[in-house]
């Protein structure tokens, strides 16, 4: 508005000087009464335009410049909002995998505690088994040894017997002797 204003004013101050300048020649401007005539029109055309262009036009090109300024900040709150939001997935994102990683660390101990869980039950198993085992073994070895007593004693009975019946010679001693050995061989 104020260079309008120093534009106007200088053609104002301006023409009539370079007029009175060439007051004796024939010029561009006449001093006369029409100068002032055209002096009020201009100025009449200049508050005309004042009032019906250039206003509206500064108000438009305010308007917009608000528009401007109003979609620069929206785009600006956009991209903090954006980074913002980009922000939270990534925190999101590190939480997610923190707590698989724990997931995964209280499975893996999980795991971990239950082999040592089935190890220890698998090693109490097969120390029962080796007890039973033992004493299974323990129990067949007496019924043989008492299965081998009574043999020999009916062995040493049946020796007896046969030397009540008959008187022996050295031979048959010998004889029965060695049919006793190889009967307890042949039992064991």
């Amino acid at each position: 508005m104020s260079r309008v204003l120093a534009i106007a004013l200088l053609l104002l101050v301006a023409v009539p000087s370079a007029a009175f300048a060439r007051e004796g020649e024939a010029g561009f401007i006449n001093l006369d009464s029409s100068l002032l005539i055209q002096m009020l029109n201009f100025g009449l055309l200049l508050a005309v335009l004042w009032r019906f262009l250039y206003r509206p036009l500064l108000a438009k090109m305010e308007e917009r410049s608000q528009a401007i300024r109003k979609s620069l900040e929206e785009a600006q709150a956009a991209r903090a909002e954006a980074q913002r939001e980009r922000e939270e997935h990534a925190a999101r994102i590190r939480a997610a995998h923190a707590e698989a990683q724990a997931i995964r660390a209280a499975a893996l101990t999980e795991a971990a505690e239950e082999q040592r869980r089935l190890v220890e039950a698998a090693r109490a198993e097969a120390a029962r088994l080796v007890e039973s085992a033992k004493a299974e073994l323990e129990q067949d070895v007496r019924r043989a040894r008492q299965q081998l007593r009574r043999e020999v004693s009916d062995l040493a009975i049946d020796v007896a017997e046969r030397l009540i019946k008959k008187s022996l010679r050295d031979e048959d001693h010998r004889r029965v002797v060695e049919d006793a050995i190889t009967r307890m061989q042949n039992v064991n």
